[in-house]
């Protein structure tokens, strides 16, 4: 890992950059994949299926006896272990159900707000080298409490023409009956424009990685929404002499095994902490089955010195992380002056692996920075708030005025009269 020693703050956003490639980069193969799909369908989609996932496939759909099949293959331990998973992540979304705001903002005006779902929503679900069934858990149960009427997931084939089996499980187990074997940008093509075995989505969620990212970046100039912008995974630890040193080790590691453009960035006020974070990650990482990934991504990260915590909670929300761990003495401190992250993990018994499946927090979330503008998937993701207002013949007399008066100084006629011929109607009753 790259040691960094109290940058100067000019330094900062070179010293924070991400290993990312940008859109620009990206951007004319992800047109030239949209444009295919949008003009020939399943025959693209098999096509790229081939080329980048290496087989050929006859038929995209999942049948029943593929999930009946992965049914047997997962592990009853695996299986209890997803139902934990789905009852907290159940009950951490089901407590953010709203209520109906309703308001008399004026005598006879009454105006309130309600939620209604989202109704055709895609699921982007990797698979690659880690298979990331927890993302369904994630991303189905918010969506089924809202009340999203479809659903649909794609997920990238292996090289044998099948989805991991805990995948299909995990995605029968949430009600999904919709499951594709596409990936990468092909499947975020194939769920913007609607294929002939896929459907067209309103708005599309997952994490993936560059490629996918840009690919739903550019999904939204064809009318489809997304979650956020969510690529390579990354995490900032912050920590002191009251941390764990192999507990933060453990951490860098956990999100540096997601991929080799991953980042992880420790940020310390103690240099010996430093100096023992480092001495982990070198005999954890020796351990790892996948160590070459982790390899990679830790030559892309950061152990940051800097004098104190001030400094320290600056840094970091400039950073804007999307996963944010704190194991300091002074952890209020760091906590209420938080202002930019995606999920914030508190104390050492508290592991990142924890929201990645478990704990019931959503673990899909604003990556590159996004933190400082997005939110994390939760509820209202697959929601939309809708206004309504209704107003009685003394409200438009409460109102009246005032609308035909805006309407005339901004020079809209019609909309003054709209008012006006209603009140006059009234004043000859």
């Amino acid at each position: 890992m790259n040691k960094i020693n109290n940058p100067l703050r000019e330094t900062w956003a070179a010293v924070l950059k991400r290993p990312t490639q940008s859109v620009s980069d990206i951007e004319g193969t992800v047109n030239t994949i949209f444009q295919e799909v949008r003009a020939e369908g399943d025959a693209v989609l098999k096509k790229y299926t081939e080329k980048f996932d290496g087989i050929s496939l006859d038929e995209l759909v999942i049948s029943e006896e593929e999930i009946a099949t992965a049914k047997k293959r997962v592990s009853e331990e695996l299986k209890n272990a997803i139902a934990l998973a789905k009852q907290n992540i159940t009950a951490f979304h089901e407590a953010q159900r709203s209520d109906r705001v309703e308001v008399t903002t004026a005598v006879g005006v009454q105006c309130w707000q309600e939620k209604r779902p989202i109704q055709k929503v895609g699921l982007y679900i990797p698979g690659g080298t880690a298979p990331l069934f927890s993302t369904i858990l994630m991303l189905a149960v918010p969506a089924a409490i809202a009340g999203c009427k479809e659903v649909v997931l794609c997920s990238p084939p292996a090289a044998d023409g099948t989805i991991n089996p805990a995948i299909l499980y995990t995605a029968n187990l949430c009600g999904i009956t919709k499951i594709y074997k596409v990936g990468g940008i092909q499947a975020i093509a194939g769920m913007t424009f609607g294929t002939e075995s896929i459907p067209k989505v309103y708005k599309i969620f997952g994490p993936g990685n560059q490629y996918v990212t840009v690919a739903k970046q550019l999904a939204t100039k064809h009318g489809v929404a997304i979650d956020m912008p969510a690529g390579p995974s990354e995490l900032l630890v912050v920590a002191d002499d009251s941390a764990n040193a192999a507990f933060v080790a453990s951490d860098l590691l956990s999100q540096a095994e997601h991929g080799v453009d991953s980042q992880v960035i420790l940020v310390s006020t103690s240099k010996k902490m430093i100096e023992a974070v480092e001495e982990e990650v070198a005999a954890q990482l020796a351990l790892l089955p996948r160590k070459e990934i982790a390899q990679q991504a830790i030559e892309n990260s950061k152990l940051i010195f800097v004098a104190d915590d001030a400094t320290a909670v600056e840094l970091i929300n400039e950073y804007g992380p999307e996963h944010y761990i704190v194991c300091v003495e002074n952890e209020a401190f760091f906590i209420s002056n938080i202002e930019n992250a995606g999920s914030v993990f508190i104390g050492n018994y508290t592991p990142e692996s924890a929201g990645d499946y478990a704990s019931g927090t959503n673990h899909t979330l604003p990556t590159n920075g996004y933190a400082k503008q997005y939110s994390g998937v939760n509820l209202d993701s697959f929601l939309k708030s809708m206004t309504f207002q209704k107003i009685s013949e003394e409200g438009i007399q409460t109102i009246g005025k005032a609308i035909e008066v805006m309407a005339e100084a901004e020079g809209l006629q019609a909309h003054k009269n709209a008012v006006s011929l209603r009140l006059t109607s009234l004043s000859e009753k």
